[in-house]
């Protein structure tokens, strides 16, 4: 089985690159189109992808999230004509492992191929911790399990971590799950709540006061910072620190030092530092809104939660989890939910992510009072607007022939031919998307963003055939 995938749209260079491989010791395979390619990767094992240009499918690059995502998660080169640095830029931002130009300079390409397969290798050994303690985190999409992969990397270590995602993500529980998978779980875990810190008690808060250092300070106090001696000192919406604290905090960084607000004396805290943001730091330092020898100091393990509408799938273990803890919280039966009630649940955005989703359970379990089962009708109507607009935006629903216009006998009403429109619309996706993944349910559900349930439910209504799968 070759180790490594060339794909560039000119049959010969690819065939010729992937020749000069096998000849030093690296068995490859290779294809012109990303359209083969992707199937080579789904049924093959590769470590590592040299992506190349002239490919029909359109800019190489725009297929490097794809092919990350491939179930053997294998590494990407990207080889182009072009040298602009914009280009190579953009390339590993887009998750490449580096950017080589033609003609190829075939001894640094094998020595960055080489790297590749030794970082794969060592990386999926299966060496992940499968004790991973998740603290509540819930779900098993491909994204979600990635951030579990960066939380056990960086337990391990006593780095800095930056957790950075949209409101209503969950740093405050990934940054949990670091603490206690990690040396320190034995030890305090200490929230400082950034966006409440007020600027005349923020020292205060932080670093205590000796007894005197004001008129109602009549006894010593331990501020937050050493409360978290030899445990984790958790920054939540470090962007909002105000200016004046960040030069402040800097220092307490470095040294691991502060003074209580009247003391003479520094004391010392041996905290592991964690810090999460919905804000796009890199341009508040930019704008003059950070500092950006903190923002240096923050970053060295950084860590990107994907947002709800990324992992839809990960939805109907979140909804029975919610509905279970409701139900137990308040000691009431558990409910059941439709499975147009889980499709509404899917095919809405979650601009508030997961702490959105809980509350909107939490209502619809509410309004369905002594009802056994949750309906879309328990929804709040906010939510299922959307889900109607949004389906209809969807649509592209096709005009009726000129026949059915001007014949007034056959003319049909307006939600007859809507739903044979959609209909129709659903049965050729259907059929294109067992077309496209050969019928493997698994691809078809991330490819179309359905669960499994309800993609099945679909073929069945349609009278689809699954064609046979090879995986």
């Amino acid at each position: 089985m070759a180790d490594v995938l060339v794909i560039d749209g000119d049959a010969a260079f690819s065939k010729h690159l992937a020749g000069e491989l096998e000849a030093h010791g690296l068995p490859a395979a290779h294809c012109d189109s990303m359209f083969r390619g992707m199937g080579m990767l789904h049924t093959g094992n590769y470590k590592g992808v040299v992506l190349g240009d002239d490919l029909s499918g359109g800019d190489s690059l725009a297929h490097l999230g794809a092919i990350r995502e491939i179930p053997s998660f294998p590494e990407v080169i990207v080889v182009s004509r072009s040298r602009d640095p914009n280009m190579a830029e953009k390339a590993i931002r887009n998750g490449a492992w580096n950017y080589v130009t033609k003609p190829v300079n075939l001894q640094r390409l094998l020595v960055l191929l080489t790297r590749v397969i030794e970082f794969h290798t060592e990386k999926h050994s299966g060496q992940c911790p499968v004790s991973l303690r998740r603290e509540g985190i819930i779900g098993n999409s491909r994204p979600l399990l990635s951030c579990l992969d960066n939380v056990a990397q960086a337990a391990s270590s006593d780095a800095n971590v930056l957790l950075i995602g949209e409101t209503g993500t969950g740093k405050e529980l990934f940054a949990r799950a670091i603490h206690k998978n990690s040396p320190r779980r034995n030890k305090p875990f200490v929230v400082v709540d950034c966006a409440a810190l007020p600027d005349t008690l923020a020292e205060n808060l932080l670093f205590g006061h000796e007894r005197g250092a004001y008129t109602s300070a009549d006894s010593n106090s331990v501020g937050l910072v050493k409360q978290a001696d030899g445990g984790t000192l958790f920054l939540d919406e470090v962007g909002e620190l105000p200016m004046g604290m960040q030069k402040v905090f800097l220092r307490v960084l470095e040294g691991r030092s502060f003074r209580p607000v009247g003391g003479i004396r520094e004391i010392t805290s041996d905290f592991r530092l964690l810090a999460a943001t919905n804000r796009d730091l890199g341009s508040m330092v930019d704008n003059g809104e950070f500092r950006r020898d903190l923002f240096y100091r923050l970053r060295g393990i950084r860590i990107k939660l994907p947002p709800l509408r990324l992992i839809a799938e990960d939805i109907n273990e979140l909804a029975c989890k919610f509905i279970q803890r409701h139900s137990k919280r308040f000691k009431t039966a558990s409910k059941g939910f439709s499975p147009d009630f889980l499709d509404a649940l899917m095919n809405y955005d979650w601009p508030g992510n997961i702490r959105e989703l809980i509350n909107t359970i939490e209502q619809a379990l509410s309004r369905a009072g002594n009802d056994a089962v949750l309906y879309p009708r328990h929804l709040p109507r906010a939510i299922r607007a959307q889900v109607a607009r949004r389906a209809l935006e969807n649509a592209t629903v096709p005009s009726p022939p000129p026949s059915a216009v001007l014949d007034p006998e056959t003319f049909p009403a307006l939600k007859v031919y809507r739903q044979q429109q959609i209909g129709d619309l659903e049965t050729r996706y259907l059929r294109n998307l067992m077309a496209v993944t050969n019928g493997n349910i698994k691809l078809s559900c991330r490819l179309s963003g359905l669960s499994r349930a309800r993609l099945y439910a679909l073929l069945k209504q349609y009278d689809i055939s699954r064609v046979p799968s090879r995986a």
